[in-house]
């Protein structure tokens, strides 16, 4: 029996890092699988019974890591204060090394010339407490090295110590005569490098965080307490006290505390935060309600359905959560990429410093080139270009009402140039409204007063927006033809053509002109006469003529799938301007029909009702809209939280702009690299020196992050 956990983890700074981890937890026997993620600093852990979540722990702090279990700490204060003092040590620092090149005021006590014991000693103090506040990065690089797994960590630790080792050498020269050595102090570039990367760090934790609010805010949405009615009696308590059945109460202005059904009172509630639909619901007795919508404009009593982890809002963070801990086929490509690009630049790195010692034949800058070739290539940027850039993505599609269950089904949606609709409920709204009619406004409400005592999905139809219905005797339902009754002692019959039987039918026409609509036709008529005809069709929704549209204008293919009649088919068709039609298909060859247009892999499709679900699984992407049976919702890689089906035009728009934003990441993060690796050397006219290596390489992650912001919009 396979459990899952989702550790919080702490102390991953690049792919490297999660690569790194991924790796050292699938070797553990009784892990069968592990992904980490970089950017949510999570790892969804698939293991046996066999070992615990506290075995689990062990594996990543041997690993080179820290779990935080599944409560992550608040640090973010604490970081703060500390990234000001640091950063003013370092002002202070840079301007006791460096003030006299300037022909700044320096105090005379720490003048490089006078006083070249004390000058060195206090650069030593001072940075000491940098790598002292550094520890953790050159701790996890050594243990990473040792474990054979060297990341970003790795790069900097060695670097950092190599300069200071260098410098700290010098110092001991210094005091036994060497004075002149004193322009071979590097210690600031230890300290530097530290501060840089420390900043930068908390700068990519401030904008990640910016990045996962939308599934924050999911957790947080509902209310803290509610009220329940117990023996009469109004009582609060907090959310984990409502019991499954309690009758709980929501006033005007009050969010829903827990899923229910309404069992008294009328309302609108805004679901907006679940849906990404502006517009108020309308809610009455019987009306389904989720936990964390806000109730409108009316008092109402409804009974607690699902509770806890079982509600609606915790099944969509779990799926939006696990989305983000799956990772793309473009993501796995950076991951093989930055698994072999550090060992190389270690290599680079030993290459640059003998060429330095060989050919220029100077030691300081050997040990500049060597520190800054490992600073410089710290592959930051490429460990955020794709993760942060899905986060956001998916992110954005759960603010529109978008539930992506997977990154793959994301990078899927690019490719997609077929989108098939199943007819009903997709493309219409489900519901038949009546269209056509022939018939007295009395002999309706007949109608009506017959209809209202049918369960048949016509009947309901019919009696929608009944005002005046009559009492009716000697019900009775006939089944396959329809049903009949007394009303004012004459007996009445509504249904199909064939319950009409030899009467004679003056609306025959008309029945010919409705059915060629795709209409549905019930009669009523007596004994002796036919005294109306209403055709019912099921309503285009509304926003689906824009859609098809759009999805025309992007160059889809657009194609209807529906096991309805032809002609019904051919009429919403014809009204919405689609021009391939695949009618009258049972649920088997809908499937066949979707392995068909899948050859490629870039078919997407549409459905809600039981028979589409074979045929969405074997789709590229299956959609499932909300209101879709269970089962179709399981089939589905995307369910649609609102009714609106513009939402699939922007899943393919975000699809593709996340694609195009993480090939940018990709290619500026690996020109960057390219670009900044040849002058670290030290073997070109124009170098760099340590520190300058390490504000570059802070901004190359800055600029991947602000680049996968653009997301946002």
């Amino acid at each position: 029996y396979m459990k899952k956990v989702i550790l919080n983890i702490e102390g991953m700074t690049c792919s490297a890092c999660s690569n790194g981890l991924e790796k050292y937890l699938n070797k553990q026997k009784s892990i069968k699988n592990a992904v980490v993620n970089l950017v949510m600093a999570t790892a969804v852990v698939e293991y046996d019974e066999e070992i615990t979540i506290k075995d689990i722990n062990r594996y990543v702090e041997e690993a080179g890591f820290k779990s935080l279990g599944e409560k992550q700490e608040e640090k973010n204060n604490h970081n703060f204060r500390k990234a000001i003092i640091f950063s003013a040590l370092g002002i202070i620092l840079m301007y006791i090394s460096m003030g006299h090149m300037l022909n700044l005021p320096i105090p005379e006590l720490l003048d490089v010339m006078m006083h070249p014991k004390i000058y060195a000693t206090t650069l030593l103090l001072l940075t000491t407490v940098f790598l002292i506040w550094g520890f953790d990065i050159i701790k996890n690089g050594i243990k990473n090295i040792f474990h054979k797994m060297p990341n970003m960590d790795s790069l900097v630790g060695i670097g950092v110590l190599v300069n200071f080792i260098y410098s700290a050498y010098n110092t001991i020269l210094i005091f036994k005569g060497q004075t002149n050595l004193v322009h071979n102090l590097y210690f600031e570039s230890s300290a530097i490098i530290i501060l840089f990367v420390k900043l930068g760090r908390m700068i990519d934790q401030k904008n990640k965080s910016k990045v996962v609010d939308t599934i924050k805010n999911l957790v947080t949405i509902t209310p803290r307490n509610g009220v329940i009615l117990r023996d009469g009696k109004e009582i609060t308590v907090t959310i984990n006290d409502i019991q499954k059945g309690d009758i709980v109460i929501c006033r005007p202005g009050e969010k829903i505390a827990v899923d229910g059904i309404i069992t008294k009172g009328r309302t609108h509630t805004d679901e907006a935060f679940i849906t990404g639909e502006s517009k108020p619901v309308s809610k009455d007795v019987g009306s389904r309600v989720i936990a964390g919508s806000i109730n409108y404009d009316g008092y109402i009593e409804y009974k607690a359905e699902n509770i806890g982890k079982d509600s609606e809002i915790s099944h969509i963070v779990n799926m939006v959560v696990e989305a983000t801990n799956t990772k793309a086929p473009i993501a796995r490509l950076a991951d093989k990429i930055s698994g072999y690009f550090v060992p190389t630049i270690f290599v680079i790195a030993v290459i640059s410093f003998l060429l330095n010692l060989a050919v220029v034949r100077n030691g300081t800058q050997a040990i500049n080139a060597l520190v800054s070739v490992l600073v410089v290539a710290c592959p930051c940027a490429l460990g955020l270009a794709t993760p942060l850039a899905m986060v956001v993505a998916i992110g954005n599609c759960t603010k529109n009402g978008i539930l992506v269950k997977s990154s793959e089904t994301l990078e899927a949606s690019s490719k997609i140039d077929t989108v098939v609709f199943d007819k009903t409920g997709t493309l219409t709204q489900g519901k038949l409204a009546i269209q056509d009619k022939e018939i007295s406004k009395e002999n309706m409400e007949i109608l009506q007063s017959l209809e209202e005592h049918s369960n048949h999905p016509l009947a309901k139809s019919i009696c929608e927006n009944a005002d005046n219905l009559y009492s009716v005797e000697e019900f009775e339902e006939i089944s396959g033809l329809g049903i009949k009754g007394k009303i004012k002692n004459q007996v009445y019959f509504a249904g199909n053509n064939k319950f009409i039987g030899d009467r004679e039918n003056p609306y025959k026409n008309l029945e010919e002109e409705f059915s060629n609509k795709g209409e549905s036709i019930v009669y009523l008529f007596t004994e002796k006469s036919v005294l109306g005809i209403v055709g019912l069709q099921d309503t285009i929704k509304p926003e689906m003529k824009e859609v098809i549209n759009k999805l025309k204008q992007a160059q889809k293919q657009v194609i209807m799938l529906t096991g309805d009649n032809t002609n019904t088919a051919n009429s919403i068709a014809r009204e919405l301007g689609i021009e391939k039609v695949i009618s009258n298909v049972s649920p088997k060859e809908k499937l066949e029909k979707i392995k068909e247009l899948n050859t490629n892999n870039n078919c997407l499709m549409i459905g809600d009702g039981i028979n589409d679900s074979p045929a969405l699984k074997t789709a590229s992407i299956g959609v499932s809209v909300q209101n879709g049976t269970d089962i179709t919702q399981d089939s589905a890689d995307i369910i649609l939280l609102n009714e609106n089906m513009d939402s699939v035009y922007k899943i393919l728009t975000i699809g593709d702009k996340t694609i195009k934003i993480i090939k940018q990441n990709l290619f500026w993060a690996l020109f960057y690299n390219i670009a900044m690796v040849p002058l670290a050397t030290g073997l070109l006219p124009i170098t760099l020196n340590p520190m300058i290596a390490s504000l570059a390489m802070t901004l190359s992650s800055f600029t991947v992050v602000i680049n996968s912001l653009r997301l946002k919009r």
